[in-house]
């Protein structure tokens, strides 16, 4: 299901971010896709503080993974930046499935995955220019009921 498009401004994108972030559940996968500069960690710092996260979430372009667990956030959450990743092979390293078993997984520059993935992820597309963005939600199934951008 496509859900239709968001526009917001960067002052909204905390309100949009926190309320996807209230839906996350355990073997989540939401994959962020857009231009650099889009507002793709914006968007997943948003989520994280709505799980509890007090402070600044540093972006993990240079760590490409970056955790968190409770008692930091009430849910394990691992934030992934793909953006220096070079091939398929680089990700088995890794091992992102195994935040699936309790956690989520907010991915960045999910492009980077090739044509594995995960069959069910959440693909929150952001675009625009300035202040003004849309987003565009491929929402599967299995957030159907508990997407919140209605």
């Amino acid at each position: 299901m496509t859900d239709f498009p968001v526009r917001y401004d960067l002052d909204e994108a905390g309100r949009i971010g926190a309320a996807i972030g209230a839906a996350l559940a355990a073997g989540d996968v939401v994959l962020l896709s857009g231009d650099l500069g889009a507002g793709k960690t914006t968007l997943a710092r948003a989520m994280l503080k709505a799980r509890g996260l007090a402070g600044e979430a540093p972006s993990p372009t240079f760590a490409i993974v970056q955790p968190y667990a409770p008692p930091e956030v009430d849910l394990p959450i691992a934030h992934v930046d793909l953006y220096r990743i070079e091939s398929a092979d680089e990700l088995i390293e890794l091992g992102l499935d195994d935040y699936l078993h309790d956690g989520a997984l907010l991915i960045e520059w999910p492009e980077r995955l090739g044509g594995d993935g995960w069959p069910g992820a959440l693909l929150l597309m952001i675009s625009g220019e300035g202040d003004a963005r849309v987003l565009t939600a491929d929402v599967p199934a299995a957030w159907g009921a508990r997407w919140p951008l209605r």
